[in-house]
C-alpha cells in the first residue's frame, strides 16, 4: 500500500487562511523586507514566490536590490538601517551571498526581533535550549507538516541525514525539544543504511537526488524529503519517490511537500515578529 502524502501546498493553503484571519485583529500592516545581492536567477524567481506570498495574506512587503559588487559593510549598513524602521517587521538577507561576503557576519547583524528566518544566532540558542520563538522556516515547516500526519513526535526515533545549521541540525533539536530520540547523519557516517532503517520520522536534506531509497527506509515510516534537485528541467527530491512510497507510511512530494510549507512559516515569523511573540 502506497504512502499518504504529506501536502505540503494544501496545508500552506490553511495556513495563509489563519494569517489572513488574525490580520482582522491588527491595527497595522506587517512588514516583510528582502534584501537581494546580485541577481542570481533562482533567488530572484524564490523572492518572487515570497512576494506573492505577503499580497496573499495582505502583508506590505519590500524587496531591497543591492549590486552585486556592494561591499559588506554598505550591506550590513543597509540590515541596520532596516533594523530600525517601524513599519518593517521581518527580515531577510535572500542566499547565496557573493563569496567576498561572509554570510555568518551578515546574519549577525539582523536583529533577533526582525529575524524572519529564525536564522540570527540569539534566536539559534533559544531553541537550543528549549526557548523556541522565531524558529528557522524550513524546520518548522516539517513539524508542521510531521504534525499534519497525525504521528505523535514524542517517543519516536527521528533520523536527520544532513547537518547543516540551515535545515538538519535546527530540525533536530526541534525534534528533540519534542521528546524524540534524534540521530544525526551525514557524510561521515558509516553505513547510513542501518540508521536510517530504524528511523520512525526520516528527514532528509543532503542536495543528492534519489539518494534515499527504498532498502534504507523501515516500513511505515514519515519521510520528509527537504531536496529540491533540477534534474532534465523537474524539481526531484533526495529521496527516490516512487520506490519509497511503497515502503512508507507517509511521505513528501517534490514539489509540493517542505517548499509551499517553508514560505508559510516566513508568513508565520513574520506576523510573529509584527505582534511580538
Amino acid at each position: 500500500m502506497s504512502a499518504e502524502l504529506l501536502n505540503g501546498t494544501r496545508l500552506a493553503k490553511h495556513i495563509r487562511s489563519q494569517i489572513r484571519r488574525k490580520l482582522k485583529k491588527l491595527t497595522f500592516t506587517p512588514g516583510l523586507a528582502v534584501v537581494q545581492v546580485g541577481d542570481d536567477p533562482a533567488s530572484s524567481l524564490y523572492i518572487k514566490h515570497k512576494q506573492r506570498d505577503c499580497e496573499k495574506v495582505h502583508f506590505y512587503s519590500e524587496v531591497h536590490r543591492l549590486s552585486a559588487d556592494v561591499s559588506q559593510s554598505a550591506l550590513i549598513k543597509h540590515i541596520e538601517d532596516l533594523n530600525t524602521r517601524s513599519d518593517i517587521h521581518g527580515m531577510l538577507v535572500q542566499m547565496p551571498l557573493p563569496e567576498d561576503i561572509d554570510k555568518e557576519t551578515v546574519i549577525d547583524n539582523i536583529s533577533p526581533d526582525k529575524d524572519a528566518d529564525g536564522l540570527n544566532p540569539v534566536n539559534l540558542g533559544n531553541l537550543l535550549i528549549n526557548r523556541e520563538g522565531v524558529t528557522p522556516c524550513t524546520p518548522t515547516g516539517i513539524i508542521r507538516l510531521i504534525e499534519l500526519s497525525g504521528e505523535e513526535i514524542e517517543g519516536k526515533h527521528a533520523v536527520c541525514v544532513g547537518r547543516s545549521p540551515l535545515v538538519g541540525k535546527p530540525v533536530g533539536l526541534m525534534l528533540l525539544n519534542r521528546n524524540a530520540t534524534v540521530t544525526y547523519c551525514h557524510s561521515r557516517t558509516p553505513d547510513l543504511a542501518e540508521q536510517t532503517q530504524k528511523a520512525d520520522l526520516l528527514i532528509v536534506a543532503i542536495g543528492r537526488p534519489g539518494f534515499i531509497t527504498a532498502d534504507m527506509v523501515k516500513p511505515g515510516a514519515t519521510v520528509i524529503d527537504v531536496g529540491i534537485n533540477h534534474i532534465n528541467g523537474r524539481a526531484v527530491g533526495d529521496v527516490k519517490f516512487e520506490d519509497v512510497k511503497e515502503v512508507a507510511g507517509f511521505i513528501t512530494p517534490v514539489p509540493g511537500g517542505v517548499g509551499p510549507m517553508t514560505r508559510a512559516m516566513l508568513l508565520e515569523n513574520t506576523l510573529k515578529l509584527a505582534i511580538g511573540g
